[in-house]
């Protein structure tokens, strides 16, 4: 393990607070691990309009918290893709590289001597490589050219090109970046192979699991006569989009054929509006964000997490286990969690045969039990972040030896 207290600059893409998205839960986790193992945290983090709050509950415990104002629209975004072209970058880094943040961590780096620099997503790796002291660590939360890749194959056709051109920009990069810096977090097995296929050298790489905090998230009491559906995701994120419009325009329709009376939710920040145009037909609710989703899961029977285009771990598997929730999902979005089908949670991948999952739930509350123990159980001995976080010490300590024998 890393020697006590190292001095951490972390940086990270958005304010990871409140803890209610996947990106948001493993930052968070990660810095309230390190910050109760003794370490002094710095935070670098851009802020959005709105994310202000949460940089007060963050300096709770961490050492200092610097916030860089990030505005986005349509016109920047427009701007920043044709300077990508332009320079043969990806648009995704391109998109979130200002000055700003560039000027701020050579600041601090020059002025204080950091032992590691935490670069939190692949567009923050950019600031990782400009520090001046520190030992850098690019913590991926997914290989991104592969979700662009797999995206791809579901878009529109008009929209392919430009994807491929992507995909291929930033497995460049990422290779790249996993070889210029001195250790790499990968969340799963298959997100570090996929990194290695980018380029990466596979004995950089620690694989660490997103963790949640199952203490805080104790189970629910499943209602045998439940039979609503609920999904909850980030909807204004395109992969996350598409699933969640497969479910309900190629498999719902196929439940309700077999259970009438189900009905369905969908949770999410920001919904497309040909998702919200579902609202109030045939038993679908769009609510949009909501800041407690406990009122939606506490009368749900099973989750359902449709994901097509993916990498990474997704976040909301591990807590509807936590909370004792049923769950259907495709063998993507199982990546990287260790459940098996029919023991913690239901696998299928084309729309009959998820379907007909969901009815078997809907059908079956002993089923739903009998999931629900053993995904809980599951959860609680693999990804808590008492257990699986201490690996993130001992992926510090090796990429200063590393560099201490270099």
């Amino acid at each position: 393990m890393a020697s006590l207290p190292l001095r951490v600059l972390l940086l990270s893409q958005i304010v990871p607070y409140p803890p209610d998205s996947g990106p948001r839960i493993k930052t968070y986790h990660v810095l309230r691990y390190l910050a109760s193992r003794g370490h002094q945290v710095t935070l670098a983090t851009f802020v959005r309009p709105g994310e202000e709050k949460g940089l007060d509950v963050l300096r709770e415990f961490c050492h200092a918290v610097y916030p860089v104002p990030m505005r986005r629209s349509r016109l920047v975004d427009a701007r920043d893709y044709l300077r990508a072209l332009a320079r043969g970058t990806p648009f995704l880094v391109e998109r979130d590289s200002k000055q700003a943040m560039h000027d701020l961590v050579q600041r601090l780096t020059s002025e204080q001597s950091f032992d590691i620099v935490h670069a939190d997503q692949l567009t923050m790796g950019q600031y990782a490589l400009g520090a001046r002291s520190g030992n850098r660590i690019f913590d991926a939360h997914n290989a991104v050219w592969a979700i662009v890749e797999r995206a791809r194959t579901t878009a529109f056709p008009l929209v392919r090109p430009a994807l491929a051109l992507e995909a291929r920009r930033l497995q460049r990069y990422e290779g790249m970046l996993c070889r210029a810096v001195d250790g790499v977090l990968a969340v799963s097995a298959v997100d570090q192979a996929k990194l290695v296929q980018a380029g990466a050298r596979a004995e950089s790489i620690t694989v660490i699991p997103i963790a949640i905090d199952c203490g805080a998230q104790p189970p629910l009491t499943l209602r045998p006569e439940a039979k609503s559906i609920v999904s909850a995701s980030t909807l204004f994120y395109p992969p996350n989009a598409d699933g969640v419009r497969w479910f309900a325009r190629d498999v719902y329709p196929l439940v309700r054929r077999e259970q009438p009376d189900a009905d369905l939710t969908l949770i999410g920040a920001r919904p497309p509006h040909d998702l919200v145009s579902m609202n109030g037909r045939d038993g679908i609710t769009v609510t949009g964000y909501v800041p407690d989703v406990d009122l939606w899961l506490s009368r749900a029977a099973v989750m359902v997490v449709p994901v097509r285009a993916a990498s990474g771990m997704r976040v909301r598997i591990l807590e509807a286990l936590s909370r004792g929730i049923p769950v259907v999902s495709t063998t993507m979005g199982v990546e990287g969690i260790e459940a098996v089908h029919d023991i913690h949670l239901l696998i299928a991948d084309d729309a009959r045969e998820f379907a007909a999952q969901v009815v078997r739930l809907l059908a079956d509350p002993a089923l739903r039990i009998r999931l629900a123990s053993a995904g809980r159980a599951l959860v609680q001995a693999k990804y808590d972040w008492q257990v699986a976080l201490p690996a993130v010490e001992a992926a510090y300590a090796k990429a200063l030896q590393r560099v201490a024998s270099n």
